[in-house]
């Protein structure tokens, strides 16, 4: 058989090249004519044999196509039917064999196929990213990846010397997935992918957008990571834990920036991995009494100063703390502790690495081509396209994800309100109205109805969690009723208002009463939490016990009270690591948590009352079953701006006895004050945050008081008490 006859001229030339479109109709084997002919291209190689797999027998030796660098080809003698070789190549004398990629059909499915094209599979990790497999009888990777408008799609790595004309992909059909299963290679391979934009220009080396893994940062590759074969142990809770997640529970989370909490200073400064935060940040929030961890996002992030919320790798766990497998043991041992896992999910933006989504293909592809709707120029960052099936496909099915490969209990949503509006931080001019001409993103807006629905309707034991900024209705509304869907909101304005309050001197505190009520007016339009986030310690703003006023003392009761009135208030509670022992200092990302503080009393003291809060929460029903429920808050006197004492009443359910909380925020202690109660009998004083063990004066209430016949506040009954200076007590009612 002529040359001519075993290969074309010009697709060799394009092979060679790197710039064929459709590798697999050329290499491999092929009937032409009733003969069988292999091709290869092996750069590297002087000599190519053809062995027979399993007995070995050499079959045939490829002979080099002329004129054309690295590529053979021949006709099999005696063989009319498709087998299964290997190749023997030699270099000097350097000899080895390899299993022909180019040999192996396609490993995606019709049903695949279809409903990649439709863009909307609901597990598109199964069918995307880089899977260990068994295919055709070998073992290997199946990588595969969206970029319809590419030319060409390889995968480069080690195993190529990241040559991109090595391992081109195949292309299936309009769906505009690229696919390809490379033998003989397995979980820890780091690689990328080399595309070919449709103008035929080379696109910057890209990390896989459904990659399991990742190289440790500042490295940027994907790395292959089997997620096969972990054996579960938390059954018990994910039984019970949607029970513990509704509204009527009491849910206090513990927000975390893993490479910050604790560092070992003895090894370098570094982080705690997976595995050690497994026992130490576990058994530290079971201890204070949180119910959840929250996660600053553990996707794969580049830039350790974003804090991860410019993440490139959305399937990655980051690799700063060690493999996937490492983070589910993790996840597992919070399981364990009955502590909830919460991780914070960016589907708001990403960020313009050249390594990541940003014109992937050589287009924009998931964003937007019109920076006007692509481009966020407050975080020099891209925005989703959410109106195109597939990329909303994409980011669902990744919240999908976490929740069931990882067994992650909840997703808190970052910048919603950026996502909400079309103007959000925008200049006139700079931005695209809605088909009816408003700011509403109505893509965005469809896409986390979409997402929520997806989530819940997987597993109604879950929670999402919305950051939500502005006051567009119906965030944590149900879909049905024309809401977005998420379970929960956090109340950024009930937060800067307090804070704000807390920031002023006691004696101006009178002139500001309003920003401790005002939450109250729509505290139960929206499933709230209440977030002292890390958003509240960066950026100059200082630390939460570095807003209060006064001396050293007057700022750490300060605090105390502060805390005493979150855990009163209505609504679920979290607080950033740092804020439970008061750390002073602002939050630093690169260095841990300054935890020899807890060797003074009134850091050690912060700490204990963070414990009772949480413990009381949880004991007290009528502080958390009507958190997000008008019924559940009843004022006795929010008007006394003059003395800025507050107090109130929290109802539970039937059968729960109702806790009366004050709240006093100037240092003038109060004696003999006389609030009213709505039942008679007898008051417990259960806490109190000017106690001596929490590092204050001790003033109080010790034991019961006993409500009498006094009208006071629009109340039948009253109890007359000492209210402490800078502190808040909560009463419960004992009965007749």
């Amino acid at each position: 058989m002529t040359q001519s006859a075993l290969i074309d001229l010009a697709e060799a030339r394009a092979i060679a090249a790197g710039e064929h479109g459709d590798p697999f109709s050329v290499l491999g084997l092929h009937e032409i004519d009733g003969d069988l002919v292999l091709r290869c291209f092996r750069p590297g190689a002087e000599t190519i044999e053809v062995l027979e797999e399993g007995s070995g027998k050499a079959l045939v030796k490829l002979s080099p196509v002329e004129g054309v660098d690295s590529l053979f080809a021949a006709k099999v003698p005696r063989r009319r039917k498709r087998f299964s070789y290997r190749l023997r190549m030699t270099h000097g004398s350097d000899v080895w064999t390899e299993t022909d990629p180019y040999a192996f059909g396609p490993v995606l499915g019709d049903m695949d196929e279809y409903l990649l094209g439709e863009g909307t599979h609901g597990r598109l990790w199964q069918a995307l990213g880089a899977h260990v497999v068994t295919h055709e009888g070998v073992d290997g990777v199946h990588f595969a990846v969206w970029a319809p408008n590419a030319r060409r799609v390889s995968v480069v790595a080690d195993i190529n010397g990241w040559d991109g004309r090595r391992h081109i992909m195949r292309r299936r059909g309009a769906t505009g997935v690229h696919e390809i299963f490379i033998p003989n290679v397995g979980d820890g391979m780091a690689y990328k992918y080399e595309i070919i934009g449709n103008s035929g220009e080379l696109v910057p080396l890209k990390a896989d957008p459904v990659g399991f893994g990742s190289e440790h940062p500042p490295k940027t590759a994907s790395v292959v990571r089997d997620l096969r074969g972990y054996e579960w142990k938390d059954n018990d809770w994910i039984d019970k834990r949607g029970d513990l997640q509704r509204f009527d529970k009491p849910i206090s989370i513990y927000e975390v920036h893993l490479e910050s909490w604790r560092r070992v200073p003895e090894d370098g400064n570094r982080a705690l991995t997976y595995h050690e935060l497994a026992q130490d940040l576990v058994n530290y929030a079971k201890d204070l009494g949180f119910s959840h961890i929250e996660l600053t996002p553990i996707s794969e992030y580049p830039f350790g100063g974003s804090w991860g919320y410019q993440p490139v790798g959305l399937f990655a766990p980051t690799s700063r703390f060690g493999s996937p497998d490492d983070f589910r043991a993790f996840v597992e041992a919070c399981h364990a502790a009955d502590l909830g896992l919460i991780i914070d999910w960016v589907p708001g933006h990403f960020p313009t690495d050249p390594h990541g989504l940003g014109r992937f293909d050589g287009t924009a592809l998931y964003e937007h081509a019109d920076p006007k709707e692509g481009y966020h120029p407050d975080w020099n960052t891209l925005v989703y396209n959410y109106g195109r099936t597939e990329v909303s496909n994409y980011l669902i099915t990744n919240a999908k994800y976490w929740l069931e490969e990882f067994h992650i209990d909840g997703l808190r949503v970052d910048a919603v309100a950026s996502m909400l509006y079309r103007d959000y931080s925008r200049n006139e001019g700079e931005w695209v109205p809605n088909v009816h001409g408003g700011r509403e993103n109505l893509e965005a807006i469809a896409f986390m109805k979409q997402m929520n629905e997806a989530v819940y309707g997987a597993d109604p034991g879950i929670m999402t969690i919305a950051e939500e900024s502005t006051a567009y209705p119906g965030v944590s509304a149900p879909t049905s009723s024309g809401g977005l869907g998420f379970g929960f909101k956090w109340n950024m304005g009930w937060m800067n208002d307090t804070l704000r309050y807390m920031s002023e001197d006691p004696v101006n505190r009178k002139y500001h009463h309003d920003k401790m009520t005002f939450g109250l007016h729509y505290a139960f339009s929206e499933n709230f939490v209440l977030p002292l986030s890390h958003d509240e310690v960066v950026h100059g703003k200082g630390s939460l016990i570095g807003r209060m006023p006064g001396d050293d003392w007057q700022r750490f009761a300060n605090l105390r009270a502060y805390y005493g009135f979150m855990w009163g208030h209505p609504g679920k509670k979290l607080l950033f690591m740092g804020g439970e022992f008061a750390q002073p200092s602002e939050w630093n990302h690169e260095q841990s948590l300054d935890w020899h503080l807890l060797e003074y009393p009134a850091h050690a003291g912060i700490q204990a009352l963070i414990r009772d809060l949480n413990a009381l929460y949880r004991s007290l029903p009528s502080l958390h079953e009507l958190d997000c429920a008008a019924e559940g808050f009843r004022w006795i006197d929010g008007g006394n701006a003059e003395e800025s004492v507050f107090s109130w009443v929290r109802n539970g359910k039937d059968g729960s006895v109702p806790v009366l909380v004050v709240a006093n925020f100037t240092p003038v202690t109060r004696t003999g004050y006389r609030i009213g109660v709505p039942e008679a009998g007898r008051w417990s004083e259960r806490l109190n945050t000017d106690a001596q063990s929490y590092g204050g004066s001790n003033q109080g209430n010790a034991g019961e008081v006993i409500a009498s016949a006094v009208a006071a506040r629009g109340c039948e009954h009253s109890i007359e008490i000492t209210v402490p200076p800078l502190a808040t007590l909560f009463f419960e009612y004992c009965g007749e």
